[in-house]
């Protein structure tokens, strides 16, 4: 299992002398690497920023005179949302020039993940896409305040706000993800149907199937990123989907490699391998029942965290 851990360092001169404990800055950022890194992921979509992220936290935190520290897990969230609030104005001038449709990052999370629905649903890939609908600061506010349960004050001082002007953007940004994010009451095990559903009409190129389980306005995002083949705009309704889909890649290789099963970004997703590599990953947004969301990463730059779970925390 990976995730922050690999980034944290072992004492604040990046290694520790064997069988002493760390000192203390060490072991409070040990403590909530976890957290800090589902912190940045959530603001950024990207697990290679988020890990920078991480970086940047422990340099300012080792720097940190702790005797003036509260709340150690209040002030290295702070830190962390302000260094994921810079990267994060940076890349969206970097997205810009993303070459076709972007998505984030997908993680092969542990069980854990899913047993915590609010976790699961807010690192999910449709709630991610979300996210990037709104500012960085707003951004920011929203997942401190909705996904970590933050107080008020302590977002004024991570984002550089009053906590007057905090409560506004939280509510304008609650309202925002409200009227885009997936309808509630949607189950793992609802998912899991329909995305079986999915993988048998993809592998038999059953065309009345998909077009069985797609809504009618369902959306195709596929993120290759200039480097490998993907299509290149957003695929909008059933009949346009499913006719494309039985014509590519992924139904013509999955008519061979069957798709497997895996839990990404807290949900149930399928996996597609060629010659033992990555090839693709199809995660999947549910409503009523119906597909109205399918997100196929190609991006080999994008799937090297898929070969071992990453742990997240709240």
């Amino acid at each position: 299992m990976t995730g922050a851990a690999d980034t944290a360092p072992e004492g604040r001169g990046g290694s520790r002398s064997r069988g002493r404990r760390p000192d203390p800055a060490t072991e409070a950022f040990v403590a909530h690497r976890n957290l800090l890194f589902t912190v940045a992921y959530e603001m950024l979509g990207s697990v290679t920023d988020a890990e920078d992220v991480l970086q940047e936290t422990w340099l300012r935190w080792a720097e940190v005179d702790l005797d003036a520290v509260l709340n150690r897990r209040a002030y290295l969230i702070r830190i962390t949302t302000r260094q994921a609030l810079i990267r994060l104005r940076t890349l969206g001038r970097r997205r810009e020039s993303y070459v076709g449709p972007w998505l984030p990052e997908p993680l092969l999370t542990a069980p854990d993940v899913a047993e915590d629905v609010e976790l699961a649903d807010s690192v999910s890939m449709a709630m991610l896409l979300v996210l990037e609908t709104l500012t960085p600061t707003e951004r920011a506010v929203f997942v401190l305040r909705e996904v970590f349960e933050v107080g008020y004050d302590e977002i004024a001082e991570a984002v550089d706000k009053s906590p007057a002007a905090v409560r506004q953007i939280a509510h304008r940004a609650r309202s925002h993800v409200a009227a885009r994010r997936p309808r509630a009451g949607v189950s793992p095990a609802e998912t899991r149907a329909a995305l079986e559903a999915f993988r048998r009409a993809v592998e038999t190129g059953d065309l009345q199937t998909l077009l069985d389980i797609l809504a009618p306005d369902v959306v195709l995002l596929g993120d290759g990123g200039g480097v490998v083949e993907a299509t290149p705009a957003p695929v909008v309704g059933a009949a346009t989907v499913a006719s494309l889909l039985a014509a590519s890649r992924l139904g013509a290789v999955a008519a061979e490699t069957p798709l497997r099963a895996a839990q990404v970004n807290g949900w149930p997703a399928l996996v597609l391998r060629v010659d033992g590599e990555i090839d693709t990953v199809v995660a999947v947004r549910v409503d009523d029942g119906l597909i109205t969301g399918l997100y196929a990463v190609r991006n080999p730059e994008k799937l090297s965290h898929m070969e071992r779970e990453t742990a997240l925390h709240r």
